[in-house]
């Protein structure tokens, strides 16, 4: 497992911004006439199945089907008020995102960009782990299953600077607590793209991803069925339940999902097993009581990636199109010259043979929803987390261009993490001189430990570049390390409606971040300097507008802040680290378009985000000041359905990430693009339905991933790829299996031209590539009843 890039911060006060404005279409007159509601009540009910919220004006004239369904999050937020037949969006922006606001705000009414990609576009797209589901993002991309699956790049960030929320709670560190995860048990994943800390604390300088569990809803009880297996060998199972029980006001939902992912390099493989539920119990009309609890474990032997080796020394069996420069080692400082990826490494595991990679996580959570008054209602949730991760294996794998071989090294290091907390929100829905207005005022708690045994010593050898000697582990001597973080936060957001179709939408938290850190060495003596107790205050916040020039057309604009410590690893700081807080703040603005009926949507954004005293990986433990990270850019996503058989997709985003006042002895990376972040990140898609006795559809996806540096030094260049997937799926009418609703088969061709790539480089690990999975075919059946 790799450690974690530091950050150093400052800290920073909320200030208001200049908010862009931008022309606005010309629509028939009938059309501007019409006006947007103000947000609709809260409503008491049980937790229903993310249902987008009311549509006004022409969006609530046209029921027709849309591109995508997308649904919104459950939370302690408040949610609209929905219809039971709402239209959907091509782009979902009728999702309400609990990741971007407590507000109960949809997309399209938050001054942000927020992406919502519902369970249904998961089946659809193919999208099996939560890595897939990043990389059909817009200018998101991830590492992958067996290399890095919780590693995200977004808007210039990578891993640590993304937080990755469950359910809205955050654990810690995203590369230190995110795991491989099925998509099978998930109703959505959110993206909120730029600082995030309003909603979900320290540590979102790039944004933050929440993945949402399925949630029962009222109604006749639906089942649902979904098999899989593909020319790896993978196979993935699924079975679903949900909806009224008997007793009155008792709904229900439970998942359990089973999936054995092989990985394309030798002896790879994950074993995913997760098991969620929860009940709803509507007492009253005023009260609602739930509780859920979900057991999710994995189990994996790893593959960590193909060694950077010299072209001299390949020769024949050196590739182009994967990586290209002149490298250094930084493990054995070797000079290896130009380098490649030799071909006969592609399904090379230079892993020990008794490697493994295992975590067992169980949560708990419960609450209540009371409305103390029709303005008032008063939302709770406790929770409790309890995790048990353990990394064994050979993690260096560095080509040494004295021996001809490659030198090898071992890692080992536990987690055992119990957090226990909970969330409080007041809304309260008033009138301010004749202004609608919505305040939610939140109250958070949490309190975690940590121990971390981890190797006091790093055995290594050398084996051959190919056909390796894999071998053991070997000697295992062992340290350990604690933490005690306890953290409180207060917030307020509010929405004021100026106007029918302008609103104000701001925020501001105040939070204390506690920490108790201790280490000892292998014979259980206190190392220098612990134990040692940290206190941190940071004040973070939004202020934003949105203004539906008419309706359908609505621009927004936001300025927003975030921060966090300095490691961004708060587990592993150590006392001579620097302690203060980070920050980082953005400028956005931009506008989201529905029209045509509800046939088409666009969205774009544009974006300036700085973050100061950045800390940055140096390969192994060693860590940089990077001093200054800035991150330019723009975002752009469509969909459309001209004609009901014809669907089009599309996405693109560019961004110019640079580090400035990065100097260190020795030289200076300022101007240099962070690890893994691309200038371009473009996704497209097509698709055509023939509505036959038994319906047929043909699809094909697109990805466009443009070059990426592996390290700060941005000597070895990950070469751009693109890659492309085809899908056929036939839906067997109901008259074939009487008992099935609906029932439908797919056959879906992934990585259809082979294409061998990068997909990541971990710049604690520099001398090696993590290479992309190759052509695969599969096979799928979804069952409804």
């Amino acid at each position: 497992m790799s450690p974690v890039c530091i950050l150093r911060p400052r800290r920073v006060l909320l200030a208001s911004a200049a908010l862009t404005s931008l022309a606005v279409l010309d629509l028939p007159a009938a059309l501007a006439q019409q006006v947007r509601e103000p947000l609709p009540p809260v409503e008491v009910s049980p937790a229903q199945s993310r249902k987008p919220a009311r549509s006004t004006g022409r969006e609530a004239q046209s029921p027709r089907r849309a591109a995508a369904r997308r649904p919104a999050a459950a939370s302690t937020a408040p949610k609209p008020l929905a219809p039971a037949a709402t239209a959907q969006t091509p782009l979902n922006s009728n999702a309400v995102a609990e990741s971007a606001s407590r507000l109960g705000l949809t997309v399209r009414q938050t001054p942000a960009t927020v992406e919502v990609i519902s369970a249904e576009t998961m089946r659809e797209q193919g999208y099996r782990t939560v890595s897939d589901v990043a990389q059909g993002a817009v200018g998101v991309t991830s590492g992958d299953n067996p290399a890095e699956p919780s590693a995200f790049s977004m808007r210039g960030f990578t891993n640590s600077q993304i937080n990755t929320l469950y359910n809205g709670i955050k654990i810690g560190p995203q590369n230190m607590t995110s795991r491989i995860m099925d998509t099978a048990n998930l109703e959505a994943v959110e993206f909120l793209k730029g600082p995030a800390s309003l909603i979900s604390g320290e540590g979102a300088a790039g944004g933050a991803i929440n993945f949402v569990t399925r949630q029962p809803h009222t109604g006749p009880i639906r089942n649902e069925a979904d098999f899989s297996w593909d020319s790896l060998n993978s196979f993935r199972a699924h079975y679903g339940s949900g909806g009224s029980t008997n007793v009155q006001g008792l709904d229900y939902r439970f998942d359990i999902s089973r999936a054995a992912l092989n990985g394309f390099a030798d002896d790879t493989n994950t074993k995913m097993l997760d098991v969620s539920g929860q009940l709803n119990y509507r007492i009253s009309d005023s009260l609602k009581v739930w509780g859920a609890i979900e057991y999710r474990e994995d189990r994996g032997k790893a593959y960590w990636g193909a060694p950077l080796v010299p072209i001299a020394y390949s020769g024949s069996h050196a590739t182009s199109g994967i990586v290209s420069g002149n490298y250094v080692s930084n493990y054995n400082k070797t000079n290896l010259g130009a380098v490649t990826i030799d071909d006969r490494t592609f399904n090379t595991n230079y892993n020990v043979l008794d490697n493994r990679n295992v975590a067992q996580e169980v949560w708990l959570r419960g609450g209540f929803e009371l409305k103390l008054a029709p303005d008032l209602t008063l939302k709770s949730q406790a929770y409790g987390y309890g995790a048990e991760r353990s990394w064994f294996n050979n993690e260096v794998e560095a080509f040494n261009s004295a021996t001809n071989l490659v030198d090898r090294e071992r890692f080992y290091v536990a987690h055992s993490q119990r957090l226990v907390g909970n969330i409080t929100d007041l809304i309260w829905d008033t009138n301010i001189a004749g202004f609608d207005n919505r305040l939610v005022t939140t109250l958070s708690s949490s309190y975690l430990d940590f121990v971390r045994p981890g190797a006091a010593n790093f055995p290594g050898d050398s084996v051959s570049l190919v056909d390796p000697n894999r071998g053991f582990y070997g000697l295992l001597t062992t340290q350990q390390q604690t933490a005690r973080i306890d953290n409180e936060a207060l917030s307020f957001e509010d929405r004021l409606k100026l106007t029918r179709t302008f609103a104000l939408i701001g925020g501001i938290r105040v939070e204390h971040i506690g920490l108790d850190r201790n280490s000892t060495d292998s014979a259980g003596v206190v190392k220098a300097g612990f134990p040692y107790t940290k206190d941190w205050a940071p004040v973070t916040g939004r202020i934003g507008y949105t203004w539906d020039a008419v309706p359908g057309l609505t621009f927004f604009s936001q300025y927003a802040t975030g921060a966090d410590v300095s490691a961004n690893n708060i587990f592993l700081l150590s006392p001579t680290q620097p302690l203060d807080l980070t920050t980082a703040r953005t400028y956005e603005t931009g506008v989201k378009h529905l029209f045509w009926d509800n046939r088409a949507e666009w969205s774009f954004s544009a974006y300036d985000i700085v973050r100061k005293n950045v800390y940055a990986a140096a390969g192994g433990q060693a860590l940089n000041i990077a001093g200054r990270q800035e991150s330019k850019g723009v975002e752009l996503a469509a969909s459309l359905r001209p004609i009901e058989p014809l669907r089009l997709w599309g996405n693109i985003a560019y961004v110019d990430a640079r580090y400035a006042d990065y100097n260190f002895a020795g030289g200076s990376f300022s101007g240099n693009t962070p690890p893994n972040v691309p200038r371009i990140v473009a996704n497209g898609g097509a698709s055509w339905r023939f509505f036959t006795p038994w319906p047929v559809e043909l699809g094909i996806t697109g990805r466009h991933v443009g070059d990426r540096y592996n390290t700060d030094a941005n000597v070895v260049t990950m070469k751009a790829y693109t890659v492309a997937d085809v899908y056929a799926f036939v839906d067997i009418p109901k008259t074939v299996l009487g008992a099935v609703d609906h029932a439908r088969l797919t056959f879906r061709v992934r990585n259809i031209a082979d294409k061998r790539y990068a997909i990541w480089g971990d710049p604690f690990y520099p001398d090696q590539i993590l290479l992309g999975a190759p052509r695969t075919y599969e096979l799928s059946a979804a069952f409804k009843w």
